[in-house]
């Protein structure tokens, strides 16, 4: 039977990948999709986002996998917020139960982790039992414009630096300069996200220097909102894995070390309603005391229909209504924190003040 073709979207947190995903679920012109999420935390926010797309009706068993072959998209989450461990503990076992269900499968996208390196998970796609019916079939690096203005590739240094450290495929004393350029030296596609943010000489700018970092080959599109089409995502028929020696790595020969436990996902869930601007200010003035690098989730807003998605990189924050509420769904404020010694009861005595 013909190989599945999977395409890697990798980049730093907060540069936009998870609204990559829901376009192009939206945008899927009758591809079934199946969809790999690797989150960082135990609460399915970044799973929760994709599933709600408007295309995935049929919520995923127990297993992660839908139990409808009707649906067009497969969702599993993988949540234990390590690239290494994911391909060691999780990622086999999902590639199995999807590829012996490939007739239902058009193609697969992996949306990595904010802190992961793409080339780890392509090296597993050489396993046997993974070659055999999936290939890699290219990868997108999506990056964040206003950052790479900044000269800090990422939205929130501080953040990003500390969070890397609990992948195991990255030195703790890497700079982040070179995760970067590993990103950037795996893709097919770069797209230049929040273009929208920066002014047209800036935009050209970070442009022009992308592509002297990059090969000839591999092209720059600006993206606003995920705003891509499918035929660009997908089709590179590049069979990543077996070219791996043409995508250097900082990290190739690098020996494992032990996770850094201090990096931590707490989820917060309260049945209180919040008015979005009220509840930024409160978040902006818990980052500032506390090791908070990202947030993320959904918010009950007093007499809207509608859920409000919240997202927030170091002090910057950026909120949406997505969808109306389910009739059989509580409607709770729902928001995971990302970053060290962050307790559950600094979060409540912050919002519930």
């Amino acid at each position: 039977m013909h190989k599945i073709p999977v395409t890697v979207i990798t980049g730093f947190l907060g540069a936009g990948k998870t609204t990559l995903v829901r376009n192009l679920l939206q945008n899927a012109g009758g591809r079934r999709i199946a969809v790999l999420v690797n989150e960082f935390g135990e609460v399915g926010i970044d799973g929760d986002l994709i599933r709600d797309c408007g295309v995935c009706d049929d919520p995923p068993s127990e297993t992660g996998i839908s139990n409808q072959a009707a649906n067009p998209s497969n969702i599993v989450e993988l949540t234990n917020g390590c690239l290494c461990c994911t391909v060691q503990e999780e990622f086999l076992p999902t590639m199995e139960a999807l590829l012996k269900r490939r007739e239902q499968i058009d193609c697969m996208v992996i949306e990595t982790s904010g802190l992961a390196l793409p080339k780890p998970l392509i090296q597993a796609f050489r396993w046997p039992e993974v070659r055999r019916g999936a290939t890699v079939d290219g990868v997108v690096t999506v990056v964040d414009c206003v950052a790479v203005a900044a000269g800090q590739f990422a939205s929130d240094l501080d953040g990003i630096e500390a969070q890397r450290r609990a992948d195991d495929s990255l030195d703790h004393e890497t700079p982040l300069e070179e995760l970067f350029e590993d990103q950037l030296a795996c893709a097919d596609l770069v797209l230049l996200t929040k273009v929208d943010q920066v002014d047209a000489a800036t935009r050209e700018k970070v442009e022009a220097w992308l592509k002297t970092e990059l090969p000839a080959h591999v092209k720059v599109i600006p993206c606003h909102q995920g705003q891509v089409a499918a035929e660009v995502l997908l089709g590179f028929n590049a069979a990543v894995e077996d070219n791996l020696a043409a995508r250097p790595s900082h990290h190739d020969h690098e020996a494992e070390h032990e996770h850094d436990e201090n990096v931590t996902a707490v989820a917060w869930e309260s049945d209180q309603t919040f008015e979005p601007r009220a509840l930024v200010a409160k978040l902006q003035q818990l980052t500032q005391r506390e090791e908070i690098y990202r947030i993320k989730g959904f918010v009950h807003v007093a007499q809207k229909p509608m859920r409000l998605v919240l997202q927030g990189v170091g002090n910057r924050f950026d909120y949406f209504f997505d969808r109306p509420w389910g009739a059989d769904e509580p409607r709770q404020t729902r928001l995971v924190f990302i970053g060290e010694g962050v307790t559950e009861v600094a979060i409540a005595q912050a919002l519930t003040a």
